[in-house]
């Protein structure tokens, strides 16, 4: 079994800037493509950008791209958002996600998902 835990969530002003990080355990297999998803209230859960195992390839939704930053860390298990320009719209609960790449990108599903860290813009 996978498990992912989030964290950073919080409370920002509009245009700041927040981390939210990632923690794997378990039995992540080598190859694995992690991303992160949100959900806004009312709202589908919406894609935003993932991250291959060599972080050779990165693919981000048009809403976040140049102002969202995903990197991860293989050797402590760990993939993080750096999130700038915050706005008022990017209030949701941020997932992570581990799958294959076609799982993630092409299917947007995952079998693996953390319990999501609440972010919160405020204007």
């Amino acid at each position: 079994q996978v498990s992912l835990v989030e964290s950073g969530g919080g409370l920002v002003q509009a245009g700041g800037s927040l981390r939210v990080s990632c923690a794997a355990s378990g039995r992540t297999f080598v190859g694995n493509t992690m991303a992160w998803f949100r959900q806004a209230p009312g709202k589908e859960r919406e894609f935003l950008a993932a991250i291959s195992w060599s972080g050779a390839n990165i693919f981000y939704s048009d809403s976040v791209k140049g102002r969202f930053t995903i990197s991860r860390d293989n050797a402590k298990n760990m993939m993080y958002l750096d999130m700038n320009s915050l706005k008022p719209e990017d209030t949701a609960v941020y997932s992570c996600a581990l799958d294959t790449w076609s799982s993630i990108i092409d299917r947007r599903q995952s079998r693996y998902w953390g319990q999501g860290t609440q972010v919160t813009v405020s204007s």
